[in-house]
């Protein structure tokens, strides 16, 4: 496995987040005050002047997606969502985006991250982060079979292998927390073990912790939390 990693950083751990959100681009921290406003003319309409296309058309209403490719994103921390959408686009010609898809190719959202000034970043994920998640678009378990393995590994994580509870991060009810780590509850499992593969490969490198975290898991830990985590409310 492809291991791009940093071991000066050990850290209790945690799932599919960021526990330096505070330290995103200084352009993006110094700016405007955010408007929510703004954001969701964005999100809603896009800019085809800019190239910029509508966010809704893939990640649904008011952040609610539809489609299990496309993550869900209402009510996400304001933080998380800036965080990644500068991780999707690139430095500068040279240096690839932090956070890529399989195999190391651009993410399909490295075409929409890209054209995105640090006001539009910022006033997106506001409006996202001020949406309240509809329990009808949220995912839910669908394998009981996996039920219990998959919460002994959220509540108790795999000691054995040093890997942390997933609670320890993204609390006990997966809201995560606010300006660290991500909402991982009613995300479609599909996303989240996709997301945990892409760390263990390494083709996923914002997160230097969740490459060593996911490498310690099999495919069958991830699928087993992966659907857990998708059933908490």
């Amino acid at each position: 496995m492809k291991r791009v990693l940093s071991r000066i950083v050990v850290a209790s751990g945690l799932l599919l987040g960021s526990p330096v959100v505070s330290l995103v681009h200084a352009a993006d921290a110094a700016g405007a005050k955010p408007d929510a406003a703004k954001g969701e003319q964005l999100y809603v309409n896009g800019d085809a002047a800019r190239g910029i296309l509508a966010c809704a058309s893939c990640h649904g209403d008011a952040g609610n997606s539809t489609i299990p490719a496309n993550p869900n994103l209402s009510g996400q921390a304001h933080e998380y969502i800036v965080k990644q959408l500068i991780d999707f686009a690139p430095k500068d010609d040279k240096t690839p985006p932090a956070r890529r898809g399989p195999g190391g190719a651009n993410s399909v959202m490295t075409a929409f991250a890209t054209p995105l000034t640090a006001e539009d970043r910022q006033n997106i994920a506001l409006f996202l982060a001020m949406q309240t998640p509809n329990p009808e678009a949220a995912a839910s378990a669908t394998n009981e079979a996996t039920m219990e393995r998959g919460q002994h590994i959220w509540r108790g994580g795999l000691p054995d292998r040093k890997v942390p509870a997933c609670a320890g991060c993204h609390s006990p009810n997966g809201a995560g927390i606010p300006g660290a780590y991500p909402r991982l509850s009613g995300q479609f499992p599909s996303y989240i073990a996709e997301q945990l593969k892409l760390f263990r490969s390494g083709d996923r490198a914002n997160n230097t912790i969740m490459h060593d975290i996911a490498d310690r898991m099999s495919d069958a830990d991830i699928a087993a939390v992966a659907d857990y985590a998708a059933g908490l409310r």
